[in-house]
């Protein structure tokens, strides 16, 4: 996506990428970058978190007006959860885990194949 970005911009595109990963980003040299110290897959926010994830686009958008230097980056003011935990467990599959996660899995499935079936229909 950074390097879509650099592209965009030769064209005159104004572009503002938002992610997770900072020193990949920043080592692509794109011109505006909003980071969030979420885990990865997250860039936007929690999932269903609608307040967050507007705000976030609206920073992005902040951004892709007021950035007046090449190559700026501006970090999100939002933590992704209230003590920094989700750094610990991030990617990690226990046995004591296992059964939560696939259940949380099947959940996303069941919701995603949901929305799906509403957008066909319409």
């Amino acid at each position: 996506m950074s390097l879509v970005a650099r592209r965009l911009e030769e064209a005159g595109i104004t572009t503002v990428v938002v992610g997770s990963a900072r020193d990949i980003v920043e080592q692509c040299a794109v011109p505006r970058f909003l980071f969030t110290d979420f885990p990865l897959g997250n860039p936007c926010g929690r999932p269903d978190d609608i307040g967050m994830q507007r705000s976030i686009v609206g920073l992005a958008l902040e951004l892709a007006n007021t950035a007046i230097a090449a190559q700026s980056t501006v970090r999100a003011p939002f933590e992704f959860d209230d003590d920094g935990s989700w750094r610990n467990s991030y990617m990690e599959i226990t046995p004591e885990r296992r059964e939560e996660l696939r259940a949380a899995g099947e959940a996303r499935r069941r919701k995603q194949a949901a929305t799906r079936a509403m957008t066909n229909a319409s």
